[in-house]
């Protein structure tokens, strides 16, 4: 039996080696006289091959060795380097990653890698054939990332005609659905060269349309390749008819096939037993799933300073409990501020230990631009700026799954296929920026596309159309703002957002994600030019200083960073029946927190405090009845019904008991 310490560092080096593979076969591909990138690719595969080999995993081990091998021939100049063999390398690298994730989760592996090799060694021996993609793997094991058997899409269209499907129904089970409300819908993938890809562009092609309440295998596993023929899906819909409709102009659905469609009724599933291990999640709950950062490199110097903190601590507590036990008033107060300040420097010590760089979670975009922009026959250059840039460990595993979200909509809806960016007078291949900026304590990331852009007139109609906004209320608004509610549940329009993952399908998810983490998104366009996507986050969370105020009878917090000026109100002015303040020439509206939370027996004019926001923030200043202190709190974000509610980021337990609501002065 592997030693855990040995098995977790063995995995975390291993995944570490895949991206970095990923991005030198990136690198390569695009320039393959690229001498560097191909020696990097060489060492890093050898370094998988013996790791593998150390660990006893053979199978891994041949196939890493059968990769090498190849990739020496190609090294050697034996070898062109071509779609079809890259298309092979990244079959066998992807492989080696579906068993690295089976030896994390069951510490062995269960895939067959024998069908893989032997078809690498056959090219090995008499190249790869003309014309045709070296990694198509005939009735080999599926999670080798390449094509399956299932068949053509013409026999997936003929299995919808009315052919039997063995469905295992009971994978529905935990869905908890009404019998008149549930339909299943089998879906044959028919000859796929990329199964995740297509497997994700499906899926979302019709949870666009409908609710998708279960899927078997689970929605990750869908968009990692890992099924054989087909899955399944279960959908939220009034009727068969209705789905049947809604399905056959589905777009995306014309090249595969919708087997069969019927009802599933709850009822039903909790009679058929078990799943055969089969894990059921609803659409929700997978779509939350993220792949955490189980692992940090803390610099020894860290580790150091970390110790001698820890050995102040110790001593400045016995000292402390030896003047208690003294009686001895005046040495107790020296240390507990002694505490104090060690506890403080402890806590920077510790923030700074959890900070990790953004290629952490970018370095797996590369691949997935790539092959996302080869599915839909797109050319793009992906770029990205600042993966040096550190966030916490938190934050960077809950921004994982939104910038990737952003990253295929920049691809899928923003980038126009080569021949029609001709037409426009653009360059046929497309370009896709990922930007990250420290400001202070935030860091902007930038997602940029120069596709076509988002329509204000399109959106515009479809916020009248869904009753989000009224046509007066458009009017008083900016493009900026409207290009806003592209974050509104469920806003597309036909033209721009529709198939597979349209600008206003899970766009709210990215929303409410940077929300909860403190942070703030917007979007930037032009159309016919391009799309910007910002998201700005903290750089660290949990811990932070507040001023707190009173308003009537309640308390609120505002975080010290977002405050520039507190001030009484003086100097009020009346512009257009709204009061405001000037500052250095500028115009800063005053928001009264009584108005705003509608809190009783405040102040609601005349005297009172005005906390004035950092313009970077908003242009805007807060009135209070009072300023009573600052402190250190540690904030819990807002959850269930009140997660998303616009002025509050979270909550803060005081040392009384009393807990305070934390402002988010960009919303309020």
């Amino acid at each position: 039996m592997v030693d855990e310490q040995y098995l977790d560092a063995f995995i975390r080096e291993s995944e570490e080696a895949i991206t970095e593979l990923n991005n030198s076969l990136l690198d390569l591909e695009s320039d393959p006289d690229n001498q560097e990138a191909m020696d990097s690719i060489f060492r890093t595969a050898h370094t998988l091959k013996g790791n593998f080999g150390a660990m006893g995993f053979d199978d891994a081990s041949d196939l890493a060795h059968a990769v090498e091998d190849l990739l020496d021939e190609m090294r050697e100049g034996d070898m062109e380097v071509t779609p079809e063999i890259m298309d092979m390398i990244f079959d066998g690298v992807d492989q080696i990653e579906v068993i690295v994730g089976e030896i994390e989760a069951d510490g062995e592996s269960s895939t067959d890698t024998s069908a893989m090799v032997e078809e690498i060694r056959g090219v090995l021996e008499n190249g790869a054939p003309d014309g045709e993609s070296a990694a198509t793997d005939d009735g080999g094991d599926e999670d080798a990332g390449g094509s399956s058997d299932a068949g053509s899409p013409d026999d997936a269209a003929s299995a919808a005609d009315g052919s039997d499907v063995d469905v295992d129904e009971s994978v529905f089970a935990e869905a908890g659905v009404e019998a008149d409300s549930a339909h299943h819908v089998r879906v044959e993938m028919g000859d796929s060269d990329m199964k995740g890809v297509d497997g994700m562009l499906v899926v979302e092609a019709v949870a666009e349309t409908f609710e998708l309440l279960a899927a078997s295998p689970d929605r990750a596993d869908i968009e990692n390749g890992e099924y054989e023929t087909g899955f399944d899906l279960l959908v939220d819909a009034d009727d068969t008819a209705a789905v049947e409709s809604e399905l056959d102009s589905t777009s995306k659905l014309d090249e595969y096939g919708v087997v069969e469609i019927d009802d599933i009724g709850a009822s039903e599933s909790d009679d058929s037993g078990g799943s055969d291990g089969t894990s059921s999640r609803s659409a929700s709950s997978a779509d939350s799933s993220v792949d955490e950062i189980k692992s940090v490199r803390v610099d020894v110097d860290q580790l150091d300073e970390l110790h001698g903190q820890v050995e102040q601590l110790v001593t400045s507590r016995i000292k402390l409990r030896r003047a208690i036990e003294e009686e001895d008033v005046d040495s107790a107060s020296e240390n507990i501020n002694e505490l104090d300040k060690i506890s403080a420097s402890l806590q920077d010590t510790v923030m700074d230990m959890r900070l990790i760089p953004l290629k952490k979670i970018v370095g797996k975009f590369p691949r997935l631009v790539r092959d996302l922009a080869r599915e839909l026959d797109k050319e793009v250059d992906f770029q990205i700026e600042g993966e040096d840039i550190e966030l916490d460990r938190t934050i960077l595993t809950e921004i994982s799954d939104p910038l990737m979200h952003i990253l295929r909509n920049a691809v899928d809806h923003g980038i126009e296929p080569p021949e029609e960016r001709e037409q426009l007078g653009k360059p046929r291949e497309g370009r896709v920026e990922l930007r990250a900026t420290r400001e202070r304590d935030h860091v902007i990331i930038e997602v940029e596309d120069d596709g076509a852009g988002l329509a204000v007139e399109d959106i515009r109609e479809q916020a009248i159309e869904h009753d989000f906004k009224t046509e007066e209320e458009l009017d008083e608004m900016d493009d900026s703002d409207i290009y806003d509610l592209a974050f509104h549940p469920g806003l597309s329009t036909k033209e721009e957002v529709t198939d597979t993952s349209g600008r206003g399908v899970g766009m709210d998810v990215v929303h409410d994600t940077v929300t909860q983490l403190d942070g703030s998104v917007s979007v930037d366009s032009e159309p016919g030019e391009g799309t910007t996507v910002s998201l700005r986050l903290p750089v660290t969370m949990a811990i932070v200083k507040v001023l707190f105020v009173q308003v009537g009878d309640e308390q609120y917090g505002i975080p010290i960073k977002n405050i520039d000026e507190i001030s009484q109100k003086n100097d009020v002015k009346v512009v257009n029946g709204e009061e405001v303040i000037e500052h250095n020439d500028e115009i800063y509206p005053i928001v009264k927190l009584a108005e705003a939370f509608d809190v009783p027996d405040a102040k609601m004019n005349g005297e009172g405090m005005l906390v004035r926001i950092r313009e970077s923030e908003r242009q805007v200043a807060l009135q209070c009845d009072a300023v009573t202190q600052q402190e250190e709190v540690v904030v819990k974000p807002l959850e269930g019904i009140l997660s998303g509610t616009p002025g509050l980021s979270g909550t803060a337990v005081l040392g009384d008991g009393n807990i305070v609501h934390i402002l988010d002065v960009v919303s309020l």
